[in-house]
C-alpha cells in the first residue's frame, strides 16, 4: 500500500512538471488544433493572400458587404463539400456558409497555390 501511494506521487510529480513545460513553451504562442476538415480547410485559405474577384469588388464598393463579414465567415463558416469542387487540379472550389452581420451569405472560393480568390457573394 504505501508503495502504491509512492508511485502515485511521483506520477502526479512528473504529471504537474509536464504541464507546467507545456504551458510554458506553449503558453505565447498561438498554438490550435484543427483536426476537423472544415476546421483545417478555413485556416488553410485564411493563410493565404486573399484577393477579390471583380464582382465581389463591385459589391465591396457598393457597400453590400464588407471585408470583415468575409473574415467572419473564413472564421466561422461551413463549407458545404458536396457543392465543393475538391478534386479540381490545380484549383479547387470551396462553398462556405456563414453568418454576417446583416444575416447569411454564401461565398464561392477558388484557391491555387498561394492566392485565394473570393469568386461570388451571395447574400439571403
Amino acid at each position: 500500500m504505501h508503495d502504491m501511494k509512492r508511485r502515485f506521487g511521483l506520477y502526479g510529480f512528473g504529471f504537474a512538471i509536464g504541464i507546467v513545460l507545456v504551458f510554458f513553451f506553449l503558453g505565447g504562442k498561438n498554438a490550435s488544433c484543427s483536426w476537423m476538415p472544415n476546421d483545417r480547410m478555413l485556416k488553410i485559405i485564411r493563410s493565404k493572400q486573399i484577393i477579390y474577384s471583380q464582382r465581389v469588388q463591385e459589391k465591396l464598393n457598393l457597400a453590400v458587404i464588407d471585408t470583415a463579414d468575409i473574415n467572419l465567415i473564413l472564421t466561422d463558416g461551413n463549407i458545404d463539400f458536396s457543392k465543393s469542387e475538391v478534386k479540381n487540379n490545380p484549383c479547387r472550389k470551396y462553398l462556405i456558409n456563414g453568418a454576417i452581420v446583416n444575416g447569411k451569405a454564401e461565398i464561392t472560393v477558388k484557391i491555387c497555390d498561394s492566392i485565394a480568390t473570393i469568386e461570388t457573394i451571395e447574400l439571403d
